[in-house]
């Protein structure tokens, strides 16, 4: 299904150059034999970085390529495109996606233009929910953050559920999914390059940026941290941020850890979220540098509260 407004309005309001902009360059980073990055700057989606913030992957089979969260936007997946054809002229056969949230798919428009014969697979609950109002809250919020920059971007959800496949081989590559329950979104699917020793996180874990945590559950979240860990790949590719070690869902492991058992400690003692938050900040000096801390921070406390609290009913 095709959502064509206001997104379509705010196109013909543009002129036609602005129309089929696409997002500026950003390097290719080979990170295993067959699997290459586009880090993305940090931040939530701005003029400034023309919406495009995540980290797209893809990985070269024997069949052709699968891209993994191709972007924010139209303009954004035609970025990932022109970069993917520095490395190979093979053609893209499937697209993974990794959670509800557009940042990281809605780029799926540039891809289906260039290839519609390209297969898209997410969490059932991702394309339920994305169906439901989801993809044009973000067409719309992608719109109002760049200004007008993503206008054209159509929502192109994905047809093929994770659930139904649990791991996809194609060309020689096996795509092992794994779902937690319910961690940064409801609707997320980790990947794991089984050949590659690669883990696509989702926005399950961040490097150096800190998370919304508006959809998420502090416990999920947690605990998918703790099964990407337990996969112990060479690769960890976080949704935001960059790429490297176990170290990285051990980090964002410990930042949720230690605000949630902080919350539920002072919950104990009756504080209020405002009360908390001076006790709380110093315990997390090693992230009060990370993209965002200081205006997520209190949010984050707030959002464990409510945690907390449907923990104990």
């Amino acid at each position: 299904m095709r959502y064509w407004l206001p997104s379509l309005i705010l196109v013909l309001m543009l002129p036609a150059s602005q129309a089929v902009e696409s997002v500026r360059d950003y390097p290719v980073e080979q990170l295993a034999p067959n699997t290459y990055i586009i880090h993305g700057p940090l931040g939530f989606p701005s003029v400034g970085n023309q919406g495009f913030m995540n980290n797209p992957g893809f990985v070269i089979t024997t069949k052709g390529v699968v891209v993994i969260d191709p972007g924010s936007s139209l303009q954004a997946g035609r970025m990932v495109l022109r970069q993917l054809k520095t490395i190979t002229d093979k053609p893209v056969t499937h697209v993974l996606n990794t959670h509800v949230h557009g940042d990281h798919w809605l780029g799926n428009h540039a891809i289906a233009d260039a290839y519609p014969g390209a297969l898209f697979y997410a969490h059932p609950l991702m394309i339920e929910r994305a169906h439901n109002g989801v993809a044009q809250q973000w067409l719309d919020l992608m719109l109002r953050s760049t200004e007008g920059f993503t206008a054209g971007t159509v929502a192109i959800i994905p047809t093929h559920s994770t659930a139904n496949v649990k791991e996809l081989r194609t060309g020689g590559v096996s795509f092992r999914f794994h779902a937690p329950e319910k961690a940064h979104s409801g609707t997320d699917v980790m990947i794991e390059v089984v050949e590659e020793s690669v883990l696509f996180l989702g926005d399950n874990v961040l490097n150096e940026r800190i998370a919304r945590m508006d959809d998420a559950s502090f416990r999920g979240n947690i605990a998918a941290c703790e099964a990407a860990i337990a996969l112990n790949t060479r690769h960890y590719v976080p949704g935001h941020g960059r790429s490297g070690g176990i170290e990285l869902p051990k980090a964002f492991q410990n930042y949720l850890m230690t605000l949630y058992q902080e919350v539920k400690r002072l919950y104990e003692e009756d504080l209020s979220d405002f009360e908390m938050k001076p006790q709380i900040v110093p315990l997390l000096e090693p992230f009060n540098r990370w993209v965002n801390f200081d205006d997520q921070i209190g949010r984050h406390i707030s959002l464990a509260i409510l945690e907390v609290e449907q923990e104990n009913f």
